[in-house]
């Protein structure tokens, strides 16, 4: 399968200021796969290690971190000889010896012409637990679940994808009845590139399910492996509010939904190991649409969505049987399914940071509003093809802005002061094609 974020790691590869490169992560996203390939398309070798469990490599770490014996020791645990510029370094689970980021500040300083890459599911954990980071000596890239586009041409929809890339959209309406129905399979499915590739290859919902499920599992037991006691249960009690918290009307996280009488001190530092793994997008609120956005956040008021739409309908247990009902899907917990998706989508789609808007003493609420350049656009999620919009509007009017967007069922339309693109095209809210990801410099 094909991923958008080797043509960022071409990118990486040739920029002119290149440093040791981090790829974070959860678990399961398709990390390893990723730099593997990247090795091998565009290097003449790859000297994979695996740091996790591996007693050698961590002795090796252990010692000087001079880039020229870490390279030696390198070359001989992974039984490659290791060239620069013709061979990727690969660090993989790094957070397990933490000696091993630090290293990547001496090969920034004196080994640059080497291309070494690391990858890691806790590295947000590990860098919040005090391990020293090379601040300022290291390229960040994020790789999240397969977006829509990704999973469409996985799925044999490669002239979909052109058109929703080019932004053609007299073809995406030809092609309406068809990404509606793909639309429906990524519901279920999600983007999980083993999940993806078990649909791909068989097709079978109940075989996608099941892997859903062994995902699930395995964050649960990170919960115990990776994280004290004490901490991990909190960890398990928000995750396993997460599907009851957006089922609500009003979807901003309440702790009281977590357990009966908890406050904001008990899980903050949960919600924060969530965050930092990977496993939940966090949405906080805004107050008003200034710029940055960020600047007028609350970092009381937020909601918190999981890392994949598949992941979240095996949490809930939704049955593949809704598949073949139509549109019932897109009504399953009044539209959770669909704002999980956009979610989702502006994050690893459109490389956005998505907030919300709720009035301060009124039901009124925008689902999402996002920074495009020096613009704020508020985004409105409809699950099926109902057009009202009534926050939104009073939202535009109540802070002058001239432009928004519905994101729903139905077809492309432009109404002056809201735009009405598809929910399976959401690439379309951005003024020009999406980019390859960008690279981020810490």
């Amino acid at each position: 399968m094909e991923r958008d974020i080797l043509k960022a790691l071409e990118a990486w590869k040739t920029s002119e200021n290149r440093k040791p490169l981090v790829l974070r992560g959860a678990r399961q996203v398709g990390k390893t796969w990723c730099l593997k390939e990247f090795g091998r398309r565009s290097f003449e070798t790859c000297a994979y290690l695996r740091l996790e469990d591996n007693a050698a490599a961590a002795a090796l770490f252990e010692g000087s971190l001079d880039p020229q014996r870490l390279i030696l020791g390198i070359a001989a645990l992974t039984n490659t000889e290791i060239q620069p510029e013709k061979t990727l370094i690969v660090l993989d689970e790094v957070q397990a010896v933490p000696r091993a980021l630090t290293a990547l500040k001496y090969f920034c300083e004196d080994a640059p012409e080497y291309c070494i890459a690391v990858a890691g599911s806790l590295l947000g954990v590990a860098m919040h637990a005090g391990v020293s980071f090379p601040v300022g000596k290291v390229d960040f890239l994020d790789l999240y679940p397969m977006s829509f586009t990704e999973f469409l041409e996985a799925t044999g929809e490669e002239a979909a994808v052109q058109f929703i890339r080019q932004h053609n959209t007299d073809m995406i309406s030809v092609f309406a009845e068809q990404l509606t129905d793909a639309l429906r399979r990524y519901y279920y499915v999600g983007g999980m590139p083993e999940a993806v590739e078990s649909f791909r290859l068989r097709g079978d919902f109940a075989a996608v399910r099941s892997i859903q499920k062994s995902i699930l599992a395995g964050y649960e037991g990170d919960f115990s492996k990776h994280i004290s006691g004490a901490l991990s249960e909190r960890c398990r009690l928000v995750w396993d509010s997460l599907p009851h918290q957006l089922a609500k009307e009003n979807k901003r996280f309440v702790y009281g939904a977590v357990r009966e009488g908890a406050r904001a001190r008990e899980f903050e530092e949960a919600i924060q190991v969530l965050v930092d793994s990977g496993l939940v997008l966090k949405v906080p609120r805004i107050s008003k649409p200034g710029l940055p956005l960020a600047a007028y956040s609350d970092p009381q008021a937020f909601k918190l969505y999981l890392l994949d739409v598949g992941l979240l309908g095996a949490l809930t247990g939704l049955d593949s049987s809704t598949i073949l009902e139509g549109s019932s899907l897109f009504t399953e917990f009044k539209g959770v399914m669909a704002e999980q998706y956009v979610c989702q989508q502006l994050v690893s789609e459109c490389e956005l940071v998505p907030y919300y808007w709720s009035a301060e003493k009124s039901s009124g609420e925008v689902d999402f509003v996002v920074q495009l350049q020096t613009n704020v656009l508020p985004i409105e999620v409809k699950a099926e093809t109902n057009l009202k919009a009534k926050s939104l509007r009073s939202f535009c009017e109540r802070y002058g802005i001239d432009t928004a967007v519905r994101l729903s069922l139905a077809g492309l339309q432009d109404q002056g002061w809201v735009r009405n693109i598809p929910l399976y095209a959401v690439p379309l809210i951005e003024p020009s094609p999406a980019q390859p990801p960008a690279l981020h410099t810490a």
